[in-house]
């Protein structure tokens, strides 16, 4: 086994963001600053999208980012095809604003404030449920699975400690009990845990749609749907963790910085941190295909609505929050076939998701923000890692919200 390094940050600093005037950037730009070799397929035909992220190194010390072969999927966690319904790749209703879809049962389950209902409950395992929403902010039914405790039961007179555990690309909402051992982990705590669906895109973010907003709406299914919908119904309590692989824990950290206080403890799992890093949002844009710039906007023009996205440039927002991150440097690892040739999508993501957590966690030493952090080296992206770094995170995380083994 490759030595792993398991560091506790907590050196105080100050984080400085540099800001630039229009004209520099367009200069740096054209000089080719922060813009990979790659075109943008979202551009069509232009020249590439420039980034100006906020330095979290010295000039000059940033780590040269991969290529990303045109087509690649270096983000993916799964081979799951997106339904016809998917909110993520359905052009037609993207940027509107329409009710909750029909179905729901009244007078069965309380309503969020914003009308979103739960339409179906099934059970799906022992202590598990497959729970249909109704979402305004998506419009469309999509499901979230929920694993309940021992002793749970739905006339239950109290609630119990809550991990929200968000998906990857390519992935779904059954993607934690599918490819890990979350059901086990969790089985032996006092403690629920719920898997919302994230859509394929795996964005963790209401898009931004030219700045109309409206469909899909992640973060608000997310923060002002689900959470909701499981405190009134099914006795998720107010003692809630995040956790999340890949663009989920982009979702997990980034909600945490958003919402502060909402979550007591936040965990990413080679998660992308610094969207914005030179060179990241063209690699983003293209890699979205024909959402293109629909998901966090134009990088120049939309800017600010990048940065209120990038775990890395809130990170002081994450104090009073306990925080996991962790990530590879896509590297054949211990898991990984050693002969893995260097255009893999396994290791272009992870290099990819390496440096931005890198970055995330000297960011979060300049801001003076604790953060455990497990920068393990050789590692692709995929499940035998994460599923160690879940075991590895777990105990601080129910420790953080009270989660007792049962």
């Amino acid at each position: 086994m490759k030595k792993r390094t398991d560091r506790k940050i907590a050196i105080a600093g100050t984080a400085a963001a540099a800001v630039l005037l229009p004209a520099v950037m367009v200069g740096l730009a054209q000089a080719g600053v922060g813009v990979p070799e790659e075109r943008s397929e979202a551009r069509g035909g232009a020249e590439p999208v420039p980034s100006f992220g906020p330095p979290t190194k010295a000039p000059g010390t940033s780590p040269k980012l991969p290529k990303v072969p045109p087509g690649t999927k270096p983000f993916r966690t799964g081979d799951r095809a997106p339904g016809p319904d998917d909110p993520d790749t359905n052009p037609g209703g993207r940027g509107t604003r329409v009710g909750a879809p029909g179905g729901a049962r009244p007078g069965t389950y309380a309503k969020a404030a914003d009308g979103a209902a739960i339409s179906s409950v099934k059970k799906s395992g022992v202590r598990q449920f497959d729970v249909t929403i109704a979402s305004p902010a998506l419009g469309a039914k999509v499901k979230t699975r929920v694993l309940v405790p021992k002793g749970w039961s739905a006339g239950a007179s109290r609630s119990w400690p809550v991990v929200y555990a968000y998906h990857g690309g390519n992935n779904d909402f059954g993607s934690w009990t599918r490819d890990s051992d979350i059901e086990k982990t969790a089985g032996a705590y006092d403690v629920m845990v719920v898997m919302p669906e994230g859509g394929s895109r795996g964005s963790y973010t209401n898009w931004w749609n030219d700045g109309k907003g409206g469909i899909p709406a992640w973060e608000t299914f997310h923060i002002d749907e689900v959470i909701p919908l499981m405190e009134r119904n099914f006795h998720a309590g107010s003692m809630r963790a995040a956790i999340g692989l890949s663009s989920g824990g982009q979702g997990a950290i980034t909600y945490a910085e958003r919402h502060p206080g909402l979550f007591r403890y936040a965990a990413s799992y080679s998660g992308p941190l610094n969207i914005t890093a030179p060179g990241m949002p063209t690699i983003l844009t293209s890699m979205n295909r024909e959402a293109g710039t629909a998901i966090w906007g134009d990088p120049i023009t939309a800017r600010a609505n990048w940065r209120a996205h990038d775990a890395a440039a809130m990170v002081d927002r994450l104090k009073g929050t306990g925080v996991y991150v962790s990530s590879g440097n896509g590297q054949p690892g211990p898991f990984d076939d050693p002969d893995t040739v260097p255009w893999h999508a396994g290791r272009i993501g992870e290099q990819l998701a390496g440096v931005m957590t890198a970055n995330f966690v000297e960011a979060a030493r300049r801001a003076g923000v604790p953060v455990t952090a497990n920068l393990y080296g050789p590692g692709m992206h995929n499940w035998k890692y994460w599923r160690r770094e879940l075991d590895r995170s777990w105990p601080a995380l129910a420790a953080a919200i009270g989660a007792r083994r049962s």
